[in-house]
């Protein structure tokens, strides 16, 4: 077997391919920076570009599209539907299978726990484009002209998410170098987080079951989910510090993100955090009998992780 990362180099990019080195499987990682691991194929592509992409993923039997953008909506609409539609037009002429990890933006506000059946109800920008790109693989695996797999997850934590994890920059960064934690709206609302490793041991688990494609799956993830207060002292107790935090409220965002483009981009987010956010596995969990990693325990190893960098 041959797998390709398209858009290697991120978090959960990283996180499955030293999964899948550990398995000794064959890998290439596609990128524009053309980055590169010990062990792993590089080759450098623009995934914004079809020819790029087809010429990225040759002789490959399992695509894993795992690219993450800048946090700016204009460059999401400008570049996304062409990323997908490289991805899912290059897979096919190469008759690939492609596995995409994607977020729960498409989702919006639900009432209750988020499963593989909730309904695309975006109530973001950044969630109507994310439905939209879902809905067009979902289309082409409905189709019958791919074999494909929408890897769904929620907010990340664990090792190699330490660029764009909200965890890492509001909690663990910041108590590791002896400030005080932060939290966005309210520190008492409950909040799923999906373990790094536990999604990249999913991809690879989904990737060798034929009869898990042209499906959703939900990455495995912990319940029931930690509400900002306990993430913060889980964080602060593997650390050996005081569990300090500060809340920015909804007209702090505001206000902040006249002067922090990323900061006002985040504004749409926050009913994320405003609302209880509660991610359900099940359906993996059960299928494959699988344990997600608890959150005391996931907290420890990222900080042994970051410890050892």
């Amino acid at each position: 077997m041959k797998y390709t990362i398209l858009g290697a180099g991120g978090s959960i990019g990283n996180a499955l391919a030293y999964e899948l080195l550990r398995s000794n499987e064959n890998i290439r990682l596609v990128s524009r920076s053309n980055y590169s691991i010990p062990g792993a194929e590089s080759f450098k592509a623009d995934i914004s570009s079809y020819d790029e992409t087809l010429a990225g993923i040759r002789d490959t039997d399992v695509v894993f599209l795992t690219a993450g953008l800048k946090y700016d909506i204009k460059v999401w609409r400008e570049l996304w539907p062409k990323i997908m539609k490289n991805a899912i037009d290059a897979c096919k002429k190469v008759n690939a299978k492609l596995i995409f990890f994607d977020n729960v933006y498409m989702y919006g506000k639900v009432d209750g726990k988020m499963t593989e059946a909730t309904p695309y109800n975006p109530c973001s920008k950044k969630g109507e484009l994310r439905a939209k790109i879902a809905t067009h693989l979902e289309d082409e695996m409905k189709s019958g002209h791919l074999n494909a797999i929408i890897a769904r997850a929620a907010d990340l934590y664990g090792p190699y998410a330490d660029r764009s994890s909200m965890p890492y920059i509001l909690v663990i960064d910041k108590l590791m170098n002896g400030k005080s934690a932060q939290w966005m709206v309210d520190v008492n609302t409950p909040h799923s987080f999906s373990y790094t490793l536990d999604s990249a041991k999913a991809l690879h688990m989904l990737s060798a079951r034929d009869e898990c494609y042209n499906q959703v799956w939900h990455m495995p993830t912990f319940n029931p989910a930690p509400d900002g207060k306990d993430f913060i002292e889980k964080v602060a107790g593997a650390l050996g510090v005081a569990p300090k935090y500060s809340v920015l409220k909804k007209w702090m965002v505001k206000t902040f993100g006249l002067f922090d483009h990323t900061v006002s981009e985040l504004y749409e987010m926050l009913y994320q955090n405003e609302f209880p956010y509660y991610f359900d596995s099940s359906k993996f969990d059960d299928f494959f009998h699988f344990h997600p990693t608890p959150y005391d325990i996931g907290i420890r190893d990222t900080v042994d992780f970051l410890n050892k960098k």
